[in-house]
């Protein structure tokens, strides 16, 4: 279990509105800037093939600027290879990636992909990039990516945030057994996909997971309440999510 849990800030819809309109503005870099003073432990972008948000510019600028530590989402192509080994960043999650989609769908299939994925992950191990993959709460997907090599995965939490009732239950079931899985063979577990101010608390009281990304929420809850102001308050919940799961643990 671990006693903190770090937050990383998906900043790609900032430069979703920018790219709306062309030019400048709003600068992803200094959306990164303001969420790391707002307590983000970390920055991810999310280069995709299109290029719809985050530009390749960006990428240099967050890996020149930022003094927090960069987590590279890419796709499994060489292209992104490339741009990765040649920026090193601090982390690379590989992610699955269709030009028709609107956002990730999904986890990678870590099973049936392996042949595929398995030159990526050792290249940018090489490199001394922390790599990691963005999966299912499946527990053979977890089996999957520890006979990869990587030190890392990113449950999907977008299923759980999507659903309601029993069926959101089920999917929290899911994420717990899915992180209790990965503790146990050695792998650091992160989450992410969809979550926000309602969602949050749950998934950051699960004891196992030591990482949050989040992005779009808020970037969005930003257009109201200020970035600065809205990743102090995700902040805020996330610790005491931990605070009081601990102290649960403790008695």
């Amino acid at each position: 279990m671990s006693n903190s849990l770090r937050l990383g800030v998906n900043i790609d819809h900032v430069a979703t509105i920018r790219n709306a309109r062309g030019g400048g503005h709003p600068d992803p870099v200094q959306a990164a800037h303001l969420a790391a003073k707002a307590g983000a432990d970390g920055i991810t972008a999310h280069l995709r093939e299109d290029r719809r948000h985050i530009s390749d510019d960006d990428i240099s600028r967050l890996r020149a600027e930022i003094h927090v530590p960069l987590n590279l989402e890419m796709a499994a192509t060489e292209e992104m290879l490339d741009i990765a080994l040649s920026h090193a960043p601090h982390a690379a999650c590989i992610v699955p990636e269709k030009r028709e989609e609107r956002t990730t769908e999904g986890g990678l299939d870590a099973i049936n992909g392996s042949n595929h994925l398995q030159p990526y992950v050792a290249a940018l191990s090489a490199k001394n990039i922390r790599v990691s993959l963005f999966v299912e709460p499946d527990p053979t997907q977890l089996d999957a990516a520890k006979s990869l090599g990587v030190s890392v995965i990113e449950l999907h939490t977008g299923a759980f945030c999507n659903t309601h009732g029993r069926a959101r239950a089920r999917e929290l079931s899911r994420i717990q057994r899915a992180a209790a899985h990965a503790a146990s063979i050695g792998l650091e577990c992160h989450a992410g996909h969809g979550l926000g101010f309602e969602t949050v608390t749950t998934i950051a009281g699960i004891p196992e997971i030591v990482e949050l990304n989040i992005g779009h929420f808020l970037i969005g809850e930003a257009i109201f309440s200020g970035l600065h102001s809205t990743v102090k308050r995700m902040r805020t919940l996330i610790d005491n999510a931990r605070a009081s799961v601990l102290g649960e643990i403790a008695v």
